[in-house]
């Protein structure tokens, strides 16, 4: 009996060890992330570039620039991202963006973006639920709302 309270409270107590440590890191990370929004938010322009092409890639000094690429944490030159080639103004640059707006970026057009440094953060004046690519249900169930509205 005495053998098993033992176990229970190391386990309790590396178990409350464990949650204090996540607690401190999601702590961290959304203190980051605020910042970075701020920075976001702070740095918007609007351009308008013309898209050469876009793919999904994992950043390395070939694909971005050297000073941009060391500065990027372990864990996203691990990981793939969203990179586009684009042209702005007479300099060809490649640009990160999210998934969401990656998606509905059309190749060899010219558009308007706001940009954030090389971030991509949205594009303007496009509504971006007609462009994304949908599915075969998506299109059958907009085409069915839409005859039905009609009659």
């Amino acid at each position: 009996m005495n053998n098993f309270s033992d176990v229970l409270i190391i386990i309790l107590v590396v178990l409350s060890v464990v949650l204090a440590v996540l607690y401190y890191i999601n702590k961290k990370s959304t203190r980051k992330m605020i910042q970075a929004q701020d920075f976001i938010e702070n740095n918007r322009t609007t351009v308008q570039i013309f898209i050469i092409d876009k793919r999904q890639e994992k950043p390395s000094p070939s694909n971005l620039p050297k000073a941009v690429y060391e500065q990027m944490p372990k864990t996203t030159k691990m990981r793939k991202a969203n990179l586009v080639r684009a042209k702005i103004g007479p300099q060809i640059t490649t640009l990160i963006c999210d998934k969401p707006v990656y998606n509905v970026l059309p190749v060899k057009k010219s558009i308007k973006v706001d940009l954030a440094g090389m971030y991509i953060i949205g594009v303007t004046g496009m509504n971006l639920e007609d462009k994304k690519k949908k599915t075969m249900t998506e299109k059958m169930s907009a085409s069915l709302n839409r005859k039905l509205s009609n009659k």
